[in-house]
């Protein structure tokens, strides 16, 4: 197993579009929450990591993928990022209010449930220490990721790339033709919510 793009960029940065335009230009398959959520056996390894804090097994749980976006993963920039030195790193991003918009409409709902599921809930442990009840909080979480990402790396390694942006500089950046189709655009969040019933119910908890 050997990643080539490693994401960086927080949940809601458009990570489901990123996945599928990392794919059409073939980088994939890319890991993304999704593959954790639709298969229990992923979600209960993942849960492994994240509740007890061991140290991934990235051969295990990275099985046959090529690239990742998103979380889990993508609080693991740092480690990845030493473990595979040829890997770009990918910081996806959106304007910080727009993103909390965003979050406050979808995951976060999610998370302040006390009766969601187990990934949302070790997810808002690990993502926001300092709880999901206070924006200010969870925007310093955001702004802590960002700026650690664009500092830990160069432009020869590191795209920041703004939804938005398209092809253009991804492509140049991983050294691709710019593809004669669309952008996509995933993931709308009137979407989220009921995806995230019906992904549970798939796994069936």
């Amino acid at each position: 197993m050997t990643l080539r793009v490693i994401g960086a960029g927080f949940g809601r940065t458009g990570t489901e579009s990123m996945k599928t335009a990392l794919e059409i230009l073939g980088f994939g398959p890319c890991h993304h929450m999704y593959e954790v959520l639709s298969d229990k056996q992923k979600c209960d390894s993942w849960l492994e990591v994240l509740d007890g804090g061991a140290d991934p097994d990235w051969d295990r749980l990275l099985d046959g993928y090529t690239a990742s976006v998103d979380w889990p993963v993508a609080l693991y920039w740092r480690s990845l990022a030493e473990r595979f030195p040829q890997a770009k790193i990918l910081l996806t991003t959106r304007d910080r209010d727009s993103w909390y918009a965003s979050m406050d409409r979808t995951i976060l709902q999610l998370m302040r449930d006390p009766d969601n599921n187990r990934m949302a809930d070790a997810l808002a442990r690990r993502v926001f220490p300092d709880g999901v009840s206070d924006s200010r909080a969870i925007l310093n979480a955001y702004d802590r990721n960002e700026a650690e990402v664009r500092a830990a790396f160069g432009p020869d390694r590191l795209l920041v790339h703004a939804v938005g942006d398209g092809w253009p500089s991804l492509c140049a950046f991983l050294g691709c033709a710019v593809p004669d189709v669309p952008f996509p655009h995933a993931n709308e969040g009137r979407d989220f919510l009921q995806r995230d019933r019906d992904l549970d119910a798939r796994r069936g908890e």
